[in-house]
């Protein structure tokens, strides 16, 4: 374990409550508490036992002020959170206390906490590995049960325990190479079994990762959510669209065309992946300086979104406006949705050929929003979203692993043309870099610093 001095911050957000919990961690923890801490019951707080809790009162160190009444919890390293002795203070919640209390923490002797520093004091103590601690995160920033279920079984080590399995195929193949580099003379053959048990091993290890691959997508939008942009000539229907989703009247409707000319994001929960939905001002040529923002800003998420849902009005001819929003989406993923089915159709749909997903729905009397929700399952899940199988949903794990496969199957193909085994070893010891950098075994001190650096203050 590494030796650091002894941090503390508010753990609980901050605002009015009835508990708010301060943590310090350190060698120095108990020493600190005993500055300010009176238990009721007259013990030396220092012989205080571990997973145990006293109640008593802070006081000012300097002054003797009576602070808040508090109960203080202790736990001993390396069994705590971050492997050192870590005291947790629960105080009343509130603003003004809750910083009275830390501020008297700190005169005591700690240090304010970084963002992350509990964590990353976890992750350098050896009591979690790195795609465990961005895990935690995750589970804080978590937007839906789904999302909550990803990021728990990472947590728990689901992700560490793959990765760990690869990086033992990698090994055994490194172990092959240099067995027969060093005892193979420079006039003898090499073992033939040896290049059979590299390229098996290779191809379970490449096969692993094509698996674990698989469902990174699908976890970047489990994460991260799904952007979705509504769009459309004015009064096609888009915020009707948007409130029907919602469930709620969010956004403004009339027959006042231009009526929406600003952005409107808002969230729902589609079978647990969060997805943004983006009601854009109608796109049309426009004298109005304020609308034509709208129209251009409109333009942008158009581009940024990950699903076009492109809006026309079924019960009217398609116009110059209506042929020009369908060049401007382009050839980005997207769902044509042809609305108010409620009334006599007048479009013609052989103008619309080229387009794959096509669904009917009446936004006001809310038809057709199941077969819609389904679509757009179907486009990024293939209809299923698995919420029991380990799903990458980490970009940074993503873009290692990938490296990881890469220089597997660059290995892989140089065994089948039965190239020098130590030439070999350069891809696999690449590759075995790349997963190590997954579980943080090999990182740049820079990225570590700015993986924690996301992470909330207290956490």
């Amino acid at each position: 374990m590494k030796e650091f001095d002894t941090i503390c911050a508010i753990a609980t957000a901050l605002g009015e409550g009835g508990i708010a919990i301060i943590r310090i961690s350190g060698d120095k923890s108990l020493d600190i508490i005993s500055k300010i801490f009176k238990p009721k019951s007259k013990i030396d707080i220092k012989q205080m036992k571990s997973y145990t809790m006293k109640y008593g009162h802070i006081y000012d160190s300097q002054s003797d002020e009576l602070i808040d009444e508090v109960i203080i919890s202790y736990m001993k390293g390396p069994r705590s959170f971050t492997a050192e002795d870590t005291i947790e203070i629960n105080c009343h919640g509130g603003v003004v206390s809750t910083n009275k209390v830390l501020e008297t923490v700190i005169k005591a002797g700690a240090r304010l906490a970084e963002p992350g520093e509990f964590t990353k004091r976890a992750f350098l103590n050896g009591r979690i590995d790195l795609s465990q601690a961005e895990a935690v995160m995750d589970i804080i920033t978590a937007k839906t049960d789904l999302a909550m279920k990803s990021a728990l079984m990472q947590s728990t080590g689901h992700l560490s325990r793959e990765i760990n399995r690869l990086r033992e195929y990698m090994l055994n193949v490194l172990a092959l190479v240099e067995f027969a580099v060093d005892f193979t003379e420079d006039d003898e053959e090499v073992d033939p079994s040896i290049p059979l048990k590299v390229g098996e091993s290779l191809e379970k290890a490449i096969n692993e990762m094509n698996v674990l691959l698989k469902g990174a997508d699908e976890g970047k939008l489990i994460r991260e959510g799904l952007s979705l942009a509504i769009v459309g000539k004015p009064n096609v229907g888009k915020s009707s669209l948007l409130n029907a989703l919602l469930r709620e009247k969010r956004a403004i409707v009339t027959d006042i065309a231009g009526t929406t000319r600003d952005i409107i994001e808002e969230y729902i929960n589609l079978d647990g992946i969060p997805v943004k939905i983006i009601d854009t001002a109608g796109i049309r040529e426009t004298e109005d300086i304020v609308e034509k923002i709208g129209v251009e800003r409109s333009r942008e998420k158009i581009k940024e979104a990950d699903l076009v849902l492109l809006v026309l009005d079924s019960s009217r001819e398609l116009n110059d406006e209506d042929k020009e929003i369908i060049e401007a989406v382009g050839d980005k993923k997207c769902i044509l949705i042809l609305n108010k089915i409620d009334l006599e159709s007048k479009i013609d749909e052989n103008m619309l050929k080229n387009f794959e997903n096509i669904i009917r729905i009446s936004a006001k009397d809310e038809i057709g929003l199941d077969d819609l929700k389904e679509s757009i399952k179907q486009l990024f899940f293939s209809g299923k979203i698995d919420a029991e199988s380990l799903i990458i949903s980490n970009s940074r794990h993503k873009q290692a692993l990938f490296r990881a496969l890469e220089n597997a199957e660059n290995a892989l193909s140089r065994v089948r043309m039965n190239e020098y085994l130590d030439l070999i070893s350069i891809f696999v010891t690449s590759s075995l870099r790349a997963l190590n950098e997954i579980t943080g075994d090999e990182l740049e001190e820079d990225l570590v610093n700015k993986i924690f650096g996301d992470f909330c203050v207290g956490k």
